[in-house]
């Protein structure tokens, strides 16, 4: 039953790639885009051909075979104005597995059939963060500083993994209480949430002492920086390796404001990022389909 729902569902794509193909060679003008472009794009629905759509982009959804996986993609490329390199890059990066770790089973269909709409901090939260196009090598010789310029060389791609929504305000900004100085390593603003993000960088094992400090930036921006409309502040510490009892411990259970996700630099194996994922989902008691991308 299983396979024939695949098929189906490879099926589907196919004959629309098939008909992408037969309408882009029965024209050497851009009539077919202009008159995909004035169709009513509310209308539009996954599995549907799309003029923001590459044959690039198809040939990429065509791989996967979960049907609410490629849905997802689908949507998202034409949400965020993916180029087919991108989608490419977020495919193997098991995006959409990354996502589902904070998602109920309602929550995974809503992710599914109308792509990333945040309305809560955990929304836009990954763990782990991809940061393979910073092409560092795994050091324990790194010091923050270096991870953090090399992420503010390539911050187009590090706003494509944090996802969208975010606006880059500033690096090593200071915080000053009385006669002390503090600078959290980079700061956001999510538009889509209306807050602040303060992300700070850890080279190592994440200890207590960091998710304290990490309060302090976040408790500083919602008294003195955030306006009153905004939303209460996000705090992320990204950290090479962290303990998910001591995170919890420090933080409570009623934590919804700051988070700790590791990071890795190169963009691991599909096995790899499964193992990880169903590591991160047992010690939630959390259960997901397969992992299966290709």
């Amino acid at each position: 039953m299983q396979r024939s729902v695949i098929r189906g569902n490879r099926a589907t794509m196919s004959r629309i790639a098939l008909r992408f193909i037969q309408a882009t060679s029965l024209t050497k003008s851009h009539a077919l885009r202009d008159q995909l472009a004035d169709q009513d794009q509310n209308a539009w629905q996954p599995g549907q051909l799309h003029s923001g759509l590459s044959w690039t982009h198809y040939r990429n959804l065509l791989k996967i075979e979960r049907q609410e996986a490629r849905d997802f993609y689908e949507i998202e490329a034409i949400r965020n104005g993916w180029s087919a390199r991108q989608l490419e890059r977020q495919i193997a990066s098991l995006l959409f597995d990354r996502l589902l770790k904070s998602r109920d089973k309602d929550g995974v269909m809503m992710l599914a059939n109308q792509g990333s709409q945040p309305t809560q901090p955990i929304d836009v939260i990954k763990d782990p963060y991809i940061l393979e196009f910073l092409n560092l090598p795994e050091s324990p010789q790194w010091h923050e500083n270096q991870l953090e310029q090399a992420l503010l060389q390539q911050l187009q791609d590090f706003l494509l993994e944090l996802g969208s929504g975010f606006a880059f305000v500033g690096r090593q900004i200071r915080l000053t209480l009385e006669s002390d100085h503090f600078y959290p390593d980079l700061v956001f603003y999510h538009i889509k949430l209306k807050c602040y993000v303060v992300i700070d960088l850890k080279i190592g094992k994440l200890d207590h002492a960091d998710l304290g400090q990490m309060q302090l930036y976040v408790n500083y921006y919602d008294r003195e920086i955030a306006n009153s409309d905004d939303n209460p502040t996000i705090g992320l510490i990204l950290c090479s390796e962290k303990n998910d009892a001591v995170v919890r411990y420090v933080l409570g259970e009623r934590n919804t404001q700051i988070f700790a996700s590791r990071y890795q630099l190169y963009l691991p194996t599909e096995a790899q990022l499964q193992a990880e994922l169903r590591r991160e989902l047992g010690q939630l008691a959390l259960s997901i389909p397969t992992l299966k991308n290709t």
